[in-house]
């Protein structure tokens, strides 16, 4: 994998195999606390309250456990931070290193990438989530930024791509297609939720009920998306 391999990030499940988060965790002591579910209740309140606007108070408080037992684990909340947005990290970086990526032609290849970011968003929503909030405020916020640039410019060379063999069209500039496109995936943290219910603009529940699987929306963001970027004739590629 080509994403950073030093962040710490605990556990080595995949994608699927891990958690979306938790609630409040039982109050236990810190030989049965594990830095994972500790992870998950400090990207809760990270999301929640803002990075921040959390104290290591609040995390000992939705945590169920001392601020002792939390420093067992790690030595300060931004440790919490760089494992929470390790994890998102690697898992976007990781798709550019897939078959799918790296084999067939340049449309085929940028298609691959973008239904796969949005796989890995709703697979590790909370982290992703947590990963577009960073506002650059400490070194980590700022190497988080320059990793998610450098995602944003690798994907921006496979476009280019695409547009040199003539099967984008050529009308737009890159970088301004990459950006909507970006623009339309990180979206989905805004009002995807895994229950099904999602908050409308007031923050009252507008639908309910399940609205597809991380494949179905991929599948639906890029049908919209090429349908607008395809040239008028484009190679043989196809979706």
């Amino acid at each position: 994998m080509t994403a950073h391999q030093g962040g710490g990030s605990p556990g080595a499940a995949t994608a699927g195999q891990r958690g979306r988060g938790a609630g409040r965790a039982p109050r236990s002591g810190r030989d049965t606390y594990t830095p994972q579910t500790l992870l998950s209740v400090a990207v809760r309140v990270f999301n929640e309250r803002g990075y921040d606007g959390t104290s290591m108070e609040h995390l000992s408080q939705a945590a169920g456990i001392s601020k002792s037992s939390i420093y067992h684990h790690v030595s300060s909340k931004e440790e919490l931070l760089r494992w929470a947005v390790s994890r998102a990290i690697d898992g976007l970086f990781a798709v550019l290193d897939e078959e799918g990526a790296v084999t067939g032609r340049p449309l085929e290849r940028a298609q691959y990438v973008t239904r796969r970011t949005v796989e890995v968003l709703v697979a590790e929503l909370p982290y992703v989530t947590l990963l577009l909030r960073v506002r650059g405020n400490t070194d980590t916020e700022r190497w988080a930024l320059e990793r998610r640039r450098e995602f944003d410019h690798r994907v921006a060379r496979l476009f280019s791509a695409a547009v040199q063999e003539g099967e984008l069209r050529g009308d737009v500039e890159v970088r301004m297609a990459t950006r909507l496109l970006f623009g339309m995936i990180n979206s989905v943290v805004e009002w995807y939720r895994p229950d099904g219910v999602r908050q409308g603009g007031g923050g009252s529940p507008y639908e309910e009920g399940p609205l597809g699987s991380g494949a179905e929306i991929a599948d639906a963001v890029v049908r919209i998306a090429f349908s607008g970027l395809r040239a008028a004739n484009p190679g043989p590629a196809g979706d």
